[in-house]
């Protein structure tokens, strides 16, 4: 299984709608400090996002350490470079998010794609944790985000939120914007998942699938209407896993 990092790490969760940060107690999985949440500048160019991600660095002063800053991003992540843009602005893609931050912060950043962030924290420190085989996790809010993991071991950049079931994107049918925009029913809603996660099950056979995203806080509403061969469970870390993720690649991956 992954090992365990020691000391102080720092993530940074860049959002749609929010950029969160705060520093990171590596060996437990928890912050250090009350995070600090910025809105999302409108529009969201990397100039903006960056000088937003500076503010919130820099707010913590030596309480953000010195390691590498870990940054999430909801895009393909290919060595610090941003490969798509389904829920962003154009703008970011073809990016260099890692030259971009560490310009602007002045220390070194390690950049990942946000789902993979949660699903490092679900492994080592949340609903995964010491779980072996293949784990799935999918992030359900915008879009639909995915991570799988290997015995704790991350294979990045999955997207399979982007599956294609019955000819259509799977978030643009099953993301929890969709349930909001269609004014769904829960249990409207979780047929749509149960399509989906049966689809994810039949390519990968998962031996746990997570669920994260804010709706996860409601996972008593949706969960249970599912029908599974594979254990399904809310994530541990909820909105944290985000950041705390970023921390976790930073320090062993910066």
């Amino acid at each position: 299984m992954a090992r365990v990092t020691r000391g102080t790490g720092f993530g940074v969760d860049i959002g749609g709608s929010g950029i969160k940060g705060a520093p990171v107690d590596l060996g437990a999985g928890a912050f250090n400090a009350d995070r600090v949440r910025i809105p999302t500048p409108t529009p969201s160019t990397p100039t903006a996002v960056a000088a937003v991600v500076g503010e919130i660095v820099a707010g913590f002063g030596r309480a953000s350490g010195t390691r590498p800053i870990g940054v999430t991003f909801p895009a393909v992540i290919q060595h610090g470079v941003a490969r798509t843009a389904a829920n962003v602005d154009s703008s970011w893609v073809d990016t260099d998010i890692d030259a971009l931050m560490t310009d602007r912060l002045g220390r070194s950043v390690h950049v990942i794609n946000d789902a993979d962030a949660a699903g490092l924290a679900e492994a080592r420190f949340g609903a995964a944790r010491g779980v072996r085989g293949v784990v799935f996790l999918a992030t359900l809010g915008t879009g639909i985000g995915s991570a799988l993991l290997v015995d704790g071991q991350l294979v990045p950049n999955t997207e399979l939120g982007h599956l294609e079931i019955d000819g259509k994107d799977a978030e643009s049918r099953a993301a929890d914007s969709v349930r909001d925009a269609e004014k769904l029913t829960w249990e409207q809603w979780a047929k749509r998942l149960q399509k989906y996660f049966t689809t994810v099950e039949n390519l990968f056979w998962p031996d746990l699938i997570v669920v994260g995203g804010g709706v996860s806080k409601k996972s008593e509403k949706f969960l249970p209407l599912l029908t599974l061969r594979t254990p399904i469970v809310p994530a541990g870390l909820r909105n944290d896993s985000g950041i705390v993720g970023a921390a976790i690649a930073a320090a062993e991956l910066g």
